[in-house]
C-alpha cells in the first residue's frame, strides 16, 4: 500500500507536467543562458525569460523584478543582507524589524546583521501567533529600514495580515520583505496591492523542483536597492551572479503557471480534506489545535495529542508521513521555537504534530490516515513514548 504523504509544507512532490517541461533542458536544450551567440544558448535564455514571466504573473509583478536564486533561504539572505549593505541606504536607520516566529532562514541572517551593528526588533505574538499591529506601528515610528514578516507560518499555517503590514511600512517609509515560501501558489498574491517590496519563494513548495527559487525586488515606487551576495559575472541584472539553473528555472516557471491556473480549485479541495482530517483527529479526545483556527493556510493543521510524544507517535506510523514540531539533536529534543512563542507548555509542544496537505492528497488517503493515526495514538497513550534519542 502506498504512503499517505501529509508533509507538503516540508516539500511537495514534483508535478509530472513540470518534469515534462524541464526534461528538454537537461538533454536537447542544454545551453548556457548566457551564451547567446548560438542557438542553444538563445533557447536557454528564452526559456529563462519565459519562466520569469510565469513567476511574475503569479505575483502580479513585472518580470524584470524577478531574481532567480537557489531557493527561499538564499532569497531571504539576499533580501535582508542585500538591503542592509546597499549603499543607497547608507543614511537610513540601521534598524530591522521581524518576528519571533519566523523561519530560521530569516532569524539566522538577522543575527548576522546584529553582529554588523544593526538593531533588530523581534516582535512577539499572541497565543494564536498573531503580531500586534499597533506595536509594529510604534516601532516603525522609531525609524526602520526594513520589516521582514512571513506571509504564512510554516508550522501552524497562520496568515499574517500582509496587506495591513505593507501599508504600515509604506506609511512610515520602511521597506517590507515577506518570506512567502508557504503561501505562494496557495494564497492570492498581488505585490502592488499588498505593498510588498521584496518577496521570497521556493519552487519545491509548489510542486516544482528543489534547488531553485526567486526573490521579487520592486523596481519603482519605491525602487529597492539590494547589494549582491555573490560577486562574479553580474548575472540577474547584477543581483545574483552564477550560471543559471535553466532546467530548475523552467520547472519553477511551470509550477508557477500551474499554481496560477489551478491554485484556487486546489485550495478549496485541500481545505475540505484538511477539515475532515482535523475533525477526525480532534474527535479522538485530548487533542487540541495549535494556532489560529481561521486565519491560516487551507493546507496545514498543527495538533497536540495529550499523553504522547510526537517523535514517538510518528515512528509508529508506517504508512503516514507527517512532521513533529521538535528535532532530535545531540540526543536532546529541541522544542519548536514557534510553538514556544505561542506560550504553549513543554508537554503540549512535545506532543505536537503538523499535518500538511497538497495537490496530490485524496479523500481516500485522509480516511486511511485517520485510521492509522487513531490506532497509533491509542498505543502511544497505553504504552508510553519510545526513547528515540538514545546515544
Amino acid at each position: 500500500m502506498s504512503l499517505v504523504y501529509l508533509d507538503h509544507a516540508a516539500t511537495t512532490p514534483l508535478d509530472a507536467r513540470v518534469l515534462a517541461a524541464m526534461t528538454p533542458y537537461f538533454l536537447e536544450c542544454f545551453g548556457n543562458a548566457s551564451s547567446r551567440q548560438h542557438r542553444l544558448g538563445r533557447e536557454a535564455a528564452e526559456a529563462v525569460e519565459g519562466a520569469r514571466e510565469q513567476v511574475a504573473a503569479l505575483l502580479g509583478a513585472d518580470p524584470r523584478e524577478i531574481v532567480f536564486t537557489s531557493g527561499a533561504t538564499e532569497a531571504n539572505n539576499l533580501a535582508l543582507k542585500g538591503v542592509a549593505a546597499a549603499e543607497a541606504y547608507a543614511d537610513a536607520p540601521r534598524h530591522v524589524v521581524s518576528c519571533v516566529t519566523e523561519h530560521t532562514a530569516v532569524l539566522d541572517p538577522l543575527r548576522t546583521l546584529e553582529c554588523q551593528g544593526f538593531r533588530v526588533t523581534r516582535l512577539g505574538v499572541d497565543g494564536a501567533g498573531r503580531v500586534d499591529l499597533e506595536r509594529l506601528r510604534s516601532v516603525l515610528a522609531e525609524g526602520v529600514r526594513l520589516v521582514s514578516l512571513m506571509f504564512a507560518n510554516n508550522e501552524t499555517g497562520l496568515l499574517h495580515p500582509v496587506g495591513e503590514i505593507g501599508a504600515l511600512c509604506r506609511e512610515h517609509g520602511a521597506l517590507f520583505h515577506t518570506d512567502a515560501t508557504q503561501a505562494v501558489g496557495k494564497e492570492a498574491i498581488d505585490v502592488d496591492a499588498l505593498c510588498v517590496d521584496l518577496l521570497s519563494l521556493s519552487a519545491h513548495k509548489l510542486h516544482g523542483p528543489k534547488g531553485v527559487g526567486a526573490l521579487y525586488l520592486r523596481r519603482k515606487r519605491p525602487r529597492v536597492r539590494c547589494r549582491a551576495l555573490l560577486d562574479g559575472g553580474g548575472h540577474e541584472r547584477g543581483a545574483r551572479s552564477g550560471t543559471l539553473n535553466v532546467p530548475g528555472i523552467v520547472g519553477l516557471g511551470g509550477a508557477a503557471g500551474l499554481a496560477r491556473d489551478e491554485g484556487g480549485t486546489d485550495t478549496q479541495r485541500v481545505r475540505a480534506l484538511r477539515d475532515r482530517l482535523e475533525a477526525g483527529l480532534l474527535a479522538l479526545g485530548d487533542v487540541v489545535l495549535n494556532g489560529d483556527a481561521q486565519h491560516r493556510l487551507a493546507s496545514i493543521t498543527n495538533l497536540s495529542f495529550a499523553g504522547t510524544d510526537a517523535e514517538s507517535l510518528l515512528a509508529r506510523l508506517e504508512d503516514v508521513c507527517a512532521s513533529s514540531s521538535a528535532a532530535c539533536t545531540s540526543a536532546t529534543l529541541q522544542p519548536s521555537h514557534v510553538l514556544r512563542s505561542l506560550g504553549l507548555s513543554e508537554e503540549r509542544i512535545a506532543g505536537s504534530v503538523r499535518f500538511s496537505l497538497g495537490r496530490t492528497t485524496t479523500a481516500e488517503e485522509i480516511e486511511r490516515a485517520l485510521l492509522e493515526i487513531a490506532a497509533a495514538v491509542r498505543v502511544e497513550r497505553s504504552e508510553g513514548p519510545r526513547n528515540l534519542c538514545e546515544s
